[in-house]
């Protein structure tokens, strides 16, 4: 006598972001999604909503929850099928992906002011993520790793600029934080944009060999939780192909958004900190890419760069300008979140009169007399200008030019600048020249 195997229902299970202790997005349609025998019903109750589906014939189901009301006090989901999940500490505030390259990687625990920060980073409202680092030929389904609330001993080696980015945030939404750390140091942006994407690009096709992988292991497999934006640090590894990024950062962002399905959520980026071997190329590729990418915004790090260190230690600014960024393109603030940016040029005899955004309260050399401007009468050879605010204007001049067409700010691997807007945001690198010439 013989028996037969009995294979009993493959038990249902929620993708790893809803676990104990996540953090759900607010105000928005939140999906929740998983895994279950093939046809089995699963019902998925929170927040006195109960939602009702059924696994697909491959044991993959998902439901969508309506908008959620932000809420500080911990909650409890149900999963039910054959078995049921239950997942407590559950908050519902904003949740942002903490993405790039090593700058994004660097810990808490290497900046400039660790000890002080680490023992002030005890915030049971932040929620941290971190997803484990790899690649993969095909796009994941999920990840491994879990939710820890922010204290001294789970914070050090989190991402810095995520957490102060975090700590801001929070302070000013006054509501709880969820960040999710996905990056891995030394990486081009190809490795973190989507074969399809690459492939639909007819500028970036050459690189459709070997990109993608970081992409599909680390990011496709968060698609689609619920999140209010993304904050990035990467292109020091793209830096010598700069005119190149110009293309592939915008198709990267928009391939991200299109397969969230969530619209154009802010994405915020840092500008490449000066550094002797990050040419001022890549960070005018950066400036284009804010320019012409709709709901983006770029923070300028000219005053928290090393020029002999590719990660500079001083990450506090770093996340405070990001959290500005996303409160007022994310969040509706009305405040200036941006240091100068340039506008326009017009040439009025010998001076070069420069125009800019995001003037803010008004324009400011900090430290002393302007600096860092050259100009040219040839769009080639340039020399060291003077340069002297006037109202909102900058007005730029050299004895050795009589008829300017070309002026440029920073431009310099480790730029010597100190154009700033009241605000104490500094302006960013560029060059500009007079149209037609």
């Amino acid at each position: 006598m013989f028996f037969l195997p009995v294979c009993a229902p493959a038990a249902v299970k929620p993708h790893t972001l809803f676990s104990n202790g996540a953090v759900l997005q607010c105000d928005s349609a939140v999906p929740v999604w998983g895994t279950a025998a093939a046809g089995e019903k699963v019902t998925v109750t929170f927040a006195g909503q109960t939602v009702t589906t059924q696994a697909d014939s491959k044991g993959d189901w998902s439901v969508k929850l309506k908008p959620l009301k932000p809420n500080a006090e911990p909650q409890t989901m149900t999963i039910a099928g054959e078995n049921t999940v239950t997942i407590t500490n559950l908050l519902v505030g904003e949740v942002w992906i903490c993405g790039g390259q090593s700058n994004m990687a660097f810990g808490l625990n290497g900046t400039a002011n660790a000890k002080e920060a680490i023992a002030a980073a005890n915030d049971p409202q932040i929620r941290l993520f971190t997803v484990p680092r790899g690649g993969a030929a095909q796009p994941g389904r999920d990840v491994s790793g879990s939710w820890s609330e922010c204290a001294s001993n789970t914070v050090p080696g989190f991402t810095a600029v995520g957490y102060f980015f975090g700590r801001d945030l929070r302070k000013a939404v006054k509501r709880p934080i969820g960040l999710i750390n996905s990056n891995v140091g030394g990486t081009p942006a190809e490795e973190w944009t989507s074969r399809e994407t690459i492939a639909n690009t007819p500028e970036l096709k050459q690189h459709a060999s070997g990109a993608s992988s970081l992409y599909n292991a680390m990011i496709a497999p968060l698609q689609p939780f619920a999140i209010r934006g993304v904050i990035w640090y990467q292109g020091e590894s793209n830096a010598s192909r700069a005119e190149q990024y110009q293309t592939l950062f915008p198709a990267m962002i928009r391939g991200w958004r299109d397969a969230w399905g969530q619209g154009e959520f802010p994405f915020l980026f840092v500008q490449i900190a000066p550094h002797s071997s990050q040419p001022p190329e890549i960070r005018e590729a950066q400036l284009i890419s804010w320019q012409k990418t709709p709901n983006t915004a770029m923070a300028v790090i000219t005053d928290c760069g090393d020029a002999g260190n590719i990660h500079p230690t001083r990450k506090e600014p770093v996340g405070a300008r990001l959290a500005l960024a996303a409160r007022a393109l994310a969040y509706g603030e009305k405040l200036e979140y941006s240091g100068p940016v340039i506008d326009k040029i017009k040439v009025d005899g010998a001076q070069a009169v420069l125009t800019f955004t995001h003037v803010g309260g008004g324009l400011v050399a900090k430290d002393g007399e302007l600096k860092g401007f050259t100009i040219s009468d040839t769009g080639t050879n340039f020399v060291p200008a003077e340069a002297k605010i006037a109202g909102k204007t900058v007005i730029v001049t050299s004895p050795n030019v009589a008829q300017p067409v070309a002026v440029r700010y920073g431009w310099a691997n480790v730029p010597d600048v100190n154009l700033f807007n009241a605000e104490g945001l500094p302006a960013t690198p560029y060059r500009i020249q007079v149209s037609g010439k």
